[in-house]
């Protein structure tokens, strides 16, 4: 048998036995960008899911240790009824498949959204960041790179000149000050529309009993349902809502993001977590550059998520990211070297199209 085959009789042996029951079945749920997967299965009326967490590939110790911190502040992580940290297995609460993403309409946003930011609220307000590394310049700088090596060589076939490296840096050393400049608190680091759930299959009795199990009293939240969140650092305090408002995966118009993000400023203003010296434009301002720097890092994620690791329907989304860039980074003067620089090297090209080796 190969490896595959290999993980996927591991997998479905260990199911069996920590459910205690040899005839159960295991179908895919979910995969994610990473070697992290998921399989859904069923137990006496009762769904759960698998989270294959191949452990020299995606160590699911940090998964279980913010996972810890997010339901202590009340917020509705999938529960784990078993772990195998040795093989990579993980028996967790199924949050079902309702993802965001397709419910999102102009109808529905507002409440959706409202949702989200309530957890958001929560998660900054009261996660515990005791011992957790911190999203610093040195984090954010690597990222910001990937995006010249798989966006602009790999995928454009351009290669920066000295002075276009000079360009490069300038608009970063902007993004890196922004960032640095913020308040720190929890980041998610993926809280957007592909990471988030409505969630009505449980009730809030059911929510209320698994956080009491864990000595903590606080009412916790039923929906959105919260994954993806094994990456989570100590960040700017506007990286969260950027990822959120300006998702990769689908855009809404400026003022309208707007006015979400200005509801958001005066929540963090009544729960102390921002100055009340900080104003509309100057919260937009940090908002902005944030989300700048996420789409930056992204635009070289897709890539390499195309190329290094053979995924390339991530290619799909590299216009809307793409234009999210040149948008935002358009509205700021000292960013207008770097929009030209993106500019010139696009084109008119098809950002959706694979380039060959």
């Amino acid at each position: 048998m190969d490896s595959t085959q290999d993980r996927a009789t591991a997998r479905l042996a260990w199911t069996r036995h920590t459910l205690g029951d040899p005839t159960l079945t295991l179908a895919s749920a979910s995969v994610d960008a990473s070697f992290r997967s998921y399989w859904r299965t069923q137990h006496q009326g009762q769904s759960w899911v698998v989270m294959d967490s191949p452990p020299a590939q995606e160590d699911p110790q940090p998964w279980l240790e913010i996972g810890a911190r997010l339901s202590a502040a009340g917020l509705h992580v999938p529960a784990v009824k078993a772990q195998d940290l040795q093989q990579g297995f993980l028996l967790i609460e199924d949050l079902g498949s309702q993802l965001y993403l397709p419910a999102l309409n102009d109808s529905t946003v507002d409440a959706l959204y409202g949702d989200a930011m309530d957890a958001l609220l929560r998660m900054q307000r009261d996660a515990n960041v005791d011992g957790m590394q911190p999203y610093d310049h040195a984090f954010l700088q690597r990222e910001l790179e990937i995006m010249p090596e798989w966006f602009l060589g790999r995928h454009l076939g351009h290669t920066p000149s000295c002075a276009e490296w000079d360009t490069l840096e300038s608009a970063f050393t902007v993004l890196l000050h922004n960032a640095l400049a913020q308040p720190r608190c929890f980041v998610h680091r993926d809280y957007h529309s592909r990471n988030l759930l409505i969630v009505d299959h449980d009730s809030p009795r059911t929510i209320a009993q698994r956080l009491a199990s864990r000595g903590n009293t606080a009412p916790g939240l039923l929906s959105p349902g919260i994954i993806d969140f094994q990456g989570a650092l100590i960040g700017p305090i506007t990286y969260d809502l950027a990822s959120l408002l300006r998702d990769c995966y689908i855009a809404w118009e400026r003022e309208r993001v707007e006015g979400w993000v200005e509801g958001y400023r005066q929540c963090l203003q009544a729960a102390q977590l921002i100055d009340a010296a900080v104003d509309r434009q100057h919260f937009l301002r940090w908002f902005d550059l944030i989300g700048l720097q996420r789409h930056i890092k992204v635009l070289g994620i897709f890539c390499r998520l195309c190329y290094r690791d053979g995924k390339p329907g991530y290619l799909d989304d590299l216009p809307r990211v793409y234009d999210y860039v040149v948008d935002v980074a358009s509205r700021y003067p000292e960013l207008a070297d770097f929009v030209a620089l993106l500019q010139r090297c696009v084109g008119e090209r098809d950002l959706r199209r694979l380039v060959a080796a």
